[in-house]
């Protein structure tokens, strides 16, 4: 189980999930439509806020993203 996967496993309700596609590894979590959530990656931490709960979790090297779209946090990194 990954770092993410481990830390939103905590929560009651949130389903994710982790994949690869090619160059691509994807961390996606559902927490929920309707919550106040932003996501971002820094120097290879992505840090996910939702509500007043922070989550931190490291992703692979390479180019990476993170968006937050009707209650769905993805963060996909290329390699």
């Amino acid at each position: 189980m990954s770092d993410f996967t481990t830390q939103f496993a905590r929560e009651d309700g949130v389903a994710t999930a982790r994949y690869e596609q090619g160059d691509t590894v994807g961390f996606v979590a559902d927490v929920g439509v309707g919550t106040d959530a932003t996501a971002d990656v820094v120097a290879g931490t992505a840090m996910v806020v939702v509500d007043d709960d922070q989550y931190e979790f490291d992703v692979p090297a390479g180019d990476a993203t993170a968006r937050v779209n009707n209650g769905v946090v993805t963060v996909e990194v290329v390699r």
